[in-house]
């Protein structure tokens, strides 16, 4: 049997361990506060990440499966910041001393949605409550088609230095199917303006699987990209989930590309990124020889949260807005997921929480093996997790990975399969099947 066929299972992306849908919600507010406060005593003076959720767009991407506002009202920004802010200061309450802020991150939905003015208010009144570690990385996520120059130099004046375009895809068929249109120009502006402005740190997003994509449609994207030298590339693997998110139904399966054929477009994009001397860092990421993301994975350095990959190991990760996860090392909470209720919570001055989850210790020491896998391609070879007549076997036989040197080591080809290899180690929720498909094919 192919391998791609064989291994096209729904898996999670594994962004945390364990993942969203197995949380057994044993934690409440007062628990929540419990484990932040354990958490600020132990990491904030390594410093702590700090994740902004901001989830207006204008319009409905359909290919997306981020939680998300659609509206052209721009009157929401303020009464959402307020919120936001005051969310913070249910944070700030449990500190003994000012938070050290070694990341921040805007997120959404589209963050270039909101008025410079207005991400300058937020952030500003965030930054004048926080001491900034000295190797701090502030990014943000911005749509090329709304970002403004403005809205660079104002973040930039207040510390950031990376940015993220979503380009997903250049093909007007394509972009009129997932209702996301940039031109090539208009990227190429945004990357000019925040290089002229001095961001030193640029990545485009490119998602493969989308409907109508071709290998020759995917070859010219790419090659576009290319052209622009941005230091980090995401290839994302597009996550089909129309009974998740309904926007997707705008096309079918007959629609998109067979799961061969899928995996065809990944390596066509692969191979154009090495041939253009880009590094292939962990999953669905690139990087150019000199950027700070591939300095982390060749020093052992790189880190996996719900920010995606990151150059710093930070053990504390607040996260602020609607549907937001925060970290505790020992405990992940779920923000409530719309607008309205996440606001009518903080108004009473009550932590948001949805759900969460409290790591035992057998969590802990599988999430650090994921982890490792994930951020290292290797982790080491553990009798208590291994059984090499068990699960790993079939993943041994197939060339997926090997054990040398009392490690388990991904192979060249195990890359390709690299949330499989993951499930061998979830061995604890992986075989309780959760209500309803959750989670997209690993293809």
């Amino acid at each position: 049997m192919d391998l791609v066929t064989k291994y096209n299972i729904p898996a999670p992306r594994y962004t945390s361990y364990p993942t969203v849908p197995y949380w057994d919600n044993n934690l409440d507010e007062e628990k929540w506060i419990e484990q932040l406060k354990h958490a600020i005593i132990n990491y904030n003076k390594d410093g702590i990440s700090l994740y902004i959720h901001l989830p207006y767009c204008e319009k409905l991407c359909t290919y997306c499966a981020c939680n998300t506002r659609i509206t052209v009202n721009h009157k929401v920004e303020m009464p959402y910041i307020e919120s936001v802010l005051k969310e913070w200061n249910l944070y700030l309450q449990q500190f003994n001393e000012k938070p050290l802020i070694k990341e921040i991150h805007l997120g959404g939905g589209t963050p270039t949605f909101f008025s410079p003015e207005n991400l300058h208010f937020l952030l500003n009144t965030i930054l004048q409550s926080v001491d900034i570690a000295p190797e701090h990385d502030f990014s943000f996520e911005g749509h090329p088609a709304n970002t403004t120059k403005e809205h660079l130099q104002t973040l930039f004046n207040l510390g950031f230095k990376r940015v993220s375009y979503g380009v997903q895809d250049f093909d007007e068929k394509v972009q009129d199917t997932i209702n996301r249109y940039q031109s090539y120009e208009q990227v190429k502006y945004v990357i000019d303006t925040a290089r002229e402005i001095g961001y030193t740190s640029v990545n485009i997003d490119i998602v493969y699987g989308l409907p109508y994509q071709t290998i020759q449609t995917v070859t010219d994207t790419i090659s576009k990209v290319i052209s622009l030298k941005p230091e980090r590339i995401a290839f994302y693997s597009y996550a089909h989930v129309p009974w998740l998110k309904p926007g997707q139904r705008k096309y079918t399966d007959k629609d998109l590309p067979t799961d061969v054929y899928k995996r065809n477009l990944y390596e066509t994009g692969k191979n154009l990124f090495i041939e253009a001397s880009y590094l292939d860092v962990g999953m669905d990421h690139f990087a150019l020889p000199n950027d700070t993301l591939f300095t982390a994975f060749r020093e052992g350095r790189l880190h996996r949260n719900f920010m995606g990959y990151t150059t710093n190991t930070t053990k504390l990760m607040i996260s602020l807005g609607c549907s937001s996860i925060s970290d505790s090392w020992e405990a992940f909470s779920q923000n409530v997921k719309v607008v309205e209720d996440y606001q009518k919570k903080v108004d009473e001055g009550h932590f948001p929480i949805l759900k969460g989850h409290i790591l035992n210790k057998e969590d802990l020491e599988i999430r650090q093996h994921i982890l490792n896998l994930m951020c290292k391609h290797s982790t080491p070879l553990d009798n208590h997790y291994f059984n090499s007549a068990d699960r790993f076997s079939e993943l041994i036989k197939d060339n997926l990975i090997k054990i040398t040197n009392e490690q388990l080591q991904i192979t060249e080809l195990g890359k390709l399969f690299l949330r499989n290899i993951c499930l061998a180690y979830d061995k604890r929720y992986w075989l309780k099947v959760p209500e309803g498909n959750v989670f997209s094919t690993t293809a």
